[in-house]
């Protein structure tokens, strides 16, 4: 697998997809960063410090890293919510809790305790909701969502006994609908009808597993999701649950973007971000394997300013450089 992304990399060094325009370094950083939160109007982006403890924040157009928000034990999937000027962050480890965060003071003013195993998240703006993976923990067999009304912070229900200890990934289509997620205790999508609050589908993956970036393209009825033994980009027919395509990426991979004005799709991972072009809703492509850096696995795709955000962690290897990249597409 590692001689076929190096010799795809060659390749593509001549004319990458995407160009490194800056990075900033996080000197005294240690550990793994988790993932992003994006204030587009606030020109801010918000990113996940799990060994810190803190959530860091970095001026969208510069990278400069302006604040650093305290006070969380692991602080891992965020969502920032325009109206109110807050950020809303599952907080994991020990803590297992929600955070609400007051982003004109940059700090946290309420909390709202889970279950064991916080972890991942997935944001429903067509009614405000939050879903917030938990209850699961390292022997669970079962897990949750909690739902979370973020205009009163309150838990307004739950979808009970999704299969396995925990999930990775999740999405919600524009219509505020169907959550789509990847259930890693039994390798396999889910689907969850968010009226009824029931899982209504289950799409098994084909002898691939550890499903975690996932990503949605509402057009051509397709959902997309990358696993890491072995690593492999997967497409889904989400109007019959079955794998149209299916092309090898980068490892270690957590976040998966569809730039639909290019129709690339940019997967990250540790050392690379894997570059795929659509031709059509079941032929993919491989374009490049753009050289990034060790763990730089979480990231943040900005349309508008045809940006790729990476986050280079450092979790496992004491000398790693943690710091964040920014990228521009070509």
């Amino acid at each position: 697998m590692m001689q076929f992304l190096c010799a795809l990399t060659g390749r593509a060094q001549e004319k990458l997809p995407l160009k490194l325009i800056a990075t900033t370094p996080m000197p005294g950083f240690t550990g793994d960063f988790d993932h992003f939160g994006l204030d587009v109007k606030g020109n801010r982006l918000f990113l996940a410090s799990e060994e810190q403890k803190t959530v860091e924040v970095f001026d969208l157009r510069t990278g400069e890293r302006i604040k650093s928000i305290k006070g969380f034990g692991q602080p891992l999937t965020m969502t920032y919510l325009l109206e109110s000027n807050r950020l809303i962050v599952a907080d994991g480890g020990d803590t297992d809790a929600v955070e609400l965060v007051d982003c004109k003071e940059y700090k946290i003013i309420k909390t709202l305790k889970m279950g064991p195993g916080v972890d991942h998240s997935a944001y429903n703006p067509v009614n405000g909701y939050f879903y917030v993976e938990n209850g699961g923990g390292p022997e669970g067999k079962t897990h949750v969502l909690t739902i979370i009304d973020t205009k009163s912070f309150t838990k307004v229900g739950e979808v009970a006994g999704l299969p396995g200890n925990s999930n990775e990934g999740m999405i919600i289509d524009r219509a505020g609908k169907r959550l789509y997620l990847n259930l890693t205790g039994t390798d396999e999508v889910g689907v969850i009808d968010l009226s009824t609050r029931q899982l209504v589908e289950r799409w098994p993956l084909p002898d691939v597993h550890v499903a975690h970036a996932i990503a949605l393209d509402e057009g051509n009825h397709r959902l997309f999701t990358a696993t890491r033994k072995p690593p492999q980009f997967l497409a889904f027919n989400i109007d019959t649950g079955k794998v149209v395509a299916s092309l090898p990426c980068v490892g270690v991979n957590s976040d998966m973007w569809v730039d639909f004005a290019r129709k690339q799709i940019y997967v990250t991972g540790s050392e690379t971000a894997s570059v795929f072009t659509q031709h059509d809703a079941d032929r993919y492509e491989h374009l490049a394997e753009v050289p990034t850096a060790y763990r730089a696995k979480s990231s943040m795709f900005v349309p508008g300013l045809k940006r790729l955000y990476v986050a280079d962690s450092g979790k496992g290897k004491p000398d790693a450089k943690l710091a964040l990249q920014i990228f521009e597409v070509q």
